[in-house]
């Protein structure tokens, strides 16, 4: 079921910096209700306000069940009702594979799917009681291709792309949607800013180009879009 963004309450997480704060601001200016997660005080802090009153942050590691479950208790404890899951925060941190350690691995993989998992869990029984939702996942190409010295974020996003398809499947019955979205264009993001080669950073743009897509998943203006891999930048582009 279609809802306006300014009747919504949407959780984003990794909303302190780059994506995950474009898209925050540009859901705070619909009107959203907002949820924000961070593990970043500062940047957080500084999304949050400027969001206005109609957002909370929450300080969070993602990588931790158990405060992933404390910041879901206090999203629903202030907001109530989820309408909208956008599952941005990842960690990305290039690494031979064979200087790999289980923490290490799996603080990246608990990020991107332990997290999406138990956030989608959240949601999941309110969305389905009240009439749908959205479910969207943040990928990348390296959600369907594979990266030499990204073993564990290649392993979150291939997971993420599983889940949400499964998601889809199991949610259509109740209008609720389930996609990944890769940002489809070089983003000026820290984590940008730490991976890119300086060819790559001449071909970046601002990531509030691509928050048109997010809109438009959010508001189910593209239901019939359940269970694939969307790409932001053409969405965003072509009028949303």
């Amino acid at each position: 079921m279609s809802r306006p963004l300014g009747e919504q309450t949407v959780i984003i997480t990794g909303a302190g910096q780059g994506l995950g704060a474009a898209i925050a601001r540009r859901f705070a200016s619909a009107g959203a209700r907002l949820a924000l997660m961070d593990y970043n005080a500062a940047a957080l802090a500084e999304t949050t306000l400027a969001c206005g009153a109609s957002a909370i942050g929450i300080e969070v590691d993602l990588s931790d069940r158990v405060a992933t479950n404390m910041a879901i208790a206090k999203t629903f404890g202030q907001l109530g009702r989820v309408d909208t899951l956008i599952h941005n925060a990842a960690i990305l941190r290039p690494t031979p594979f064979a200087d790999e350690d289980f923490d290490s691995f799996f603080r990246v993989v608990n990020v991107g799917l332990q997290a999406g998992f138990q956030l989608a869990r959240a949601v999941w029984p309110g969305m389905r009681d009240n009439g749908g939702g959205a479910l969207i996942f943040v990928s990348s190409r390296s959600g369907v291709e594979g990266f030499a010295e990204e073993s564990a974020y290649c392993a979150a996003k291939h997971a993420l792309e599983g889940l949400s398809k499964s998601l889809a499947l199991e949610g259509a019955p109740f209008s609720i949607t389930a996609n990944t979205i890769t940002p489809g264009m070089y983003m000026r993001t820290p984590m940008s800013a730490r991976n890119y080669s300086e060819e790559l950073k001449q071909k970046w743009v601002d990531p509030a180009l691509l928050t048109p897509a997010f809109v438009l998943l959010a508001e189910q203006r593209l239901q019939p879009q359940n269970g694939h891999l969307l790409d932001a930048w053409v969405l965003s582009q072509e009028g949303a």
